[in-house]
């Protein structure tokens, strides 16, 4: 199994990178699936810029940096996104990136792993409702971090507990990745 932790901000200074890095360093020793980060911000993509509407397109995509973005995507089991809050719902870097594609993300398995000010829930929640939509199918454990208690004046530093909370997610997203393998593949 291959799982993406996808970097949910492109923003400038951006805190997703250390907790992207947090959770592929939790993840790496893992011997359910291969994890690997996906930085959205090395795609480029441009916002909704394709003239067919992705679910009609089978994947034949105009732009090349879609074309990129498709086979990426494509090429993985499961996901984690890690995805900041911003103003009370999802960023739209990430929403973008979604909905540029339709197929690639169906019949997969997605962990959420969010950030802000109250811990990143309300865009958590979004996105489980979003997902759904292509059949991509949120796990139930969820990682929720806090400005105020998960990162301090030297960046992130995450309460212990959380490393326990992504070990039960993660848990939950390799065996549902395989699961749905199964369900796309007929292995």
């Amino acid at each position: 199994m291959k799982i993406a932790i996808i970097i949910g901000s492109t923003r400038p200074g951006r805190l997703g990178e250390s907790v992207a890095n947090w959770v592929a360093a939790q993840a790496a020793n893992r011997a359910g699936a291969d994890y690997e980060l996906v930085d959205l911000a090395d795609f480029n993509l441009t916002l909704l810029a394709e003239p067919t509407v992705p679910g009609a397109a089978n994947k034949q995509y105009e732009n090349p940096q879609t074309r990129e973005w498709s086979k990426v995507v494509d090429s993985y089991d499961g996901y984690v996104f890690v995805t900041p809050e911003y103003n009370h719902g999802v960023p739209a870097a990430l929403k973008n990136a979604f909905d540029l594609l339709g197929s690639e993300w169906s019949d997969k398995a997605l962990g959420l792993v969010g950030y802000g000010a109250a811990g990143g829930v309300r865009a958590i929640e979004q996105w489980r409702v979003i997902a759904a939509n292509l059949r991509l199918i949120a796990v139930r454990d969820q990682v929720s971090l806090s400005l105020f208690n998960d990162f301090g004046p030297n960046g992130f530093d995450p309460d212990a507990r959380h490393a326990a909370d992504l070990a039960g997610e993660l848990d939950q997203l390799e065996q549902l990745s395989r699961a749905l393998h199964t369900v796309r593949t007929g292995e």
